[in-house]
């Protein structure tokens, strides 16, 4: 049984066809779905597929590239949003400083935003970093300075000196399809010693389908496929790593365990 910790079931691609979108990942073990918000206006559709489907999970929060359009969407808003009983995480939020969407001070002020909201639910942290490393780290950093609070890095691309810190600062990390290009021969070396207890899968879907689906539409049935790699990778059971990833989603979304 999977745990994809995060995919996009209400973005073009998957929302069309939704509910088949999830019965082919029911057909392949995976009981579990966090459907991830980026933007305000989506919370209300991401929560309500969450409501109609009971192996579905929504957080609310701003995608640093929406940073931007949301210079409203504060603490109170989140933690406000948060009390439902099917919002488990805050995010996702984070700095990305590859593409530059939204101004680098209003991506800053947003992540810290959602750190105090992820510190005052006690309520995971789902956090985007890219190119971005080092102010990330400094920012949970400080922030844990004011009371420790759960977090995943997800899509986990960045360095192996990131991961080592990110793991210091008690986060989880999360492994998307990437892991089984060819050219992501680092972030193998990385994933291949992280610690099986801090370890999650996901898909990102729409986006990042993994081999042998590349250039597909990622839908959550392939984290089978990135589990299954990352098993061999590891030198793990497919059964022990899927348990164990599973295990830890519901550890550390505590909401999601009924």
């Amino acid at each position: 049984m999977f745990a994809d910790s995060h995919c996009h079931l209400n973005y073009k691609g998957l929302v069309e066809g939704q509910q088949e979108v999830l019965g082919r990942a029911r057909a392949r073990g995976v009981h579990a779905m966090l459907n991830i918000a980026t933007r305000e206006g989506e919370w209300d559709a991401v929560i309500a597929t969450a409501e109609r489907e009971s192996d579905v999970w929504a957080t609310v929060g701003i995608h640093p590239h929406e940073a931007d359009q949301h210079p409203d969407v504060g603490t109170a808003r989140l933690v406000e949003r948060a009390q439902h009983p099917r919002v488990v995480g805050i995010g996702e939020s984070g700095l990305d400083y590859f593409y530059d969407h939204s101004d680098r001070d209003r991506q800053r002020a947003s992540f810290r935003a959602h750190i105090a909201a992820a510190l005052e639910t006690q309520l995971p942290l789902v956090v985007h970093t890219r190119e971005a490393e080092d102010d990330t780290a400094e920012i949970m950093r400080e922030e844990m300075g004011k009371g420790a609070y759960p977090a995943v890095i997800h899509c986990f691309t960045a360095s192996g000196a990131f991961a080592d810190i990110a793991l210091e600062l008690g986060c989880y990390i999360s492994i998307s399809g990437i892991v089984t290009f060819k050219n992501a021969k680092d972030l193998q070396q990385t994933a291949a010693r992280l610690p099986l207890d801090r370890l999650l899968i996901e898909t990102d879907a729409p986006f990042l389908a993994p081999v042998p689906h590349r250039g597909k539409t990622g839908e959550p049935a392939f984290v089978a496929d990135t589990a299954a790699f990352l098993a061999q990778l590891r030198g793990e059971s497919l059964d022990t790593l899927a348990a164990a990833t599973a295990e830890n989603f519901h550890v550390l979304f505590t909401k999601t365990r009924v």
